[in-house]
């Protein structure tokens, strides 16, 4: 909905929790324009579009934009219950990091997008890649696709047609000697084409054991679906885009990551985005 006539949302307009915990201690996040936010109350999901006078405007992943009030607790931001406040006025002189680990450049706008692009497997893959290196990404005017399965990369890289100024950049999971993933990257050798990857069967295995809270991921028997497994064993409840969703939110930075998987990432960007 544009800025006239606008709507509050009534009851949802505040913290899940209810008015009993509306006075409740929430972590203040600053909400910056582009940051990703959820209002918890009506699950409506987006980026900040700007802050207005009584509340922040949130644009949907449709395009179209909701005012939210800024109360406490109202907003989920990586996982977390937080309130939004209205960025501080900057001071000293430490210069602020992205996820990734990059110096993060105030007032940068997203970059004309590369004909140059990086695929991944699946929508998994994708937004962890998103949450991490989304920041450098968009600087960088790269952009993320998913292949939603492997089998087919060959086809879709000829379709692409990679040569001088078209690189594309290929993450794959499970790329060990003699693997399906590996016979598939050897099938695409390309001069403008790099596939890079990490041992896991799964992405989900990419995230530290100890940022999600355990001592390692279980072994799962590979006759049995891995993801299946690792919830039977773990005893995680839900579905399984649920469960991932709690891990996602777990994820602060590279270092929740391991470090195969940040390398195999890195590499990528950097190539790229090498010129030819």
């Amino acid at each position: 909905m544009g800025s006239h006539g606008r709507t509050w949302d009534g009851i949802l307009s505040g913290p899940v929790d209810g008015p009993a915990r509306a006075a409740a201690q929430y972590p203040e996040v600053e909400a910056t324009p582009g940051m990703r936010v959820e209002h918890r109350g009506s699950r409506y999901g987006g980026v900040v579009k700007k802050l207005e006078r009584d509340g922040v405007l949130i644009r949907g992943r449709g395009g179209g934009e909701r005012l939210f009030r800024l109360l406490p607790g109202a907003f989920q931001v990586e996982g977390r219950a937080v309130s939004l406040v209205r960025p501080r006025p900057a001071g000293g002189s430490q210069r602020a990091r992205t996820a990734s680990g990059s110096v993060a450049v105030p007032g940068a706008t997203a970059r004309v997008a590369r004909a140059a692009r990086i695929l991944v497997e699946g929508v998994h893959d994708a937004e962890l890649v998103e949450k991490v290196w989304g920041d450098d990404l968009r600087l960088e005017g790269v952009v993320v696709e998913r292949l939603d399965g492997a089998d087919h990369l060959a086809d879709v890289v000829t379709a692409f047609r990679p040569g001088p100024g078209r690189r594309l950049g290929i993450l794959l999971d499970h790329l060990v000697p003699g693997s399906k993933e590996a016979r598939l990257a050897e099938a695409v050798r390309h001069p403008s084409v790099l596939v890079t990857g990490s041992p896991y069967v799964d992405v989900w295995a990419a995230i530290r054991p100890a940022a999600v809270g355990i001592p390692a991921w279980p072994d799962v028997p590979r006759d049995e679906e891995w993801k299946a497994g690792v919830c039977r064993r773990l005893h995680l409840q839900g579905e399984q885009w649920e469960v991932w969703r709690g891990l996602l939110g777990k994820v602060r930075s590279y270092a929740d990551l391991e470090a195969p998987f940040v390398g195999a990432v890195e590499r990528l960007i950097d190539f790229v985005t090498e010129p030819d």
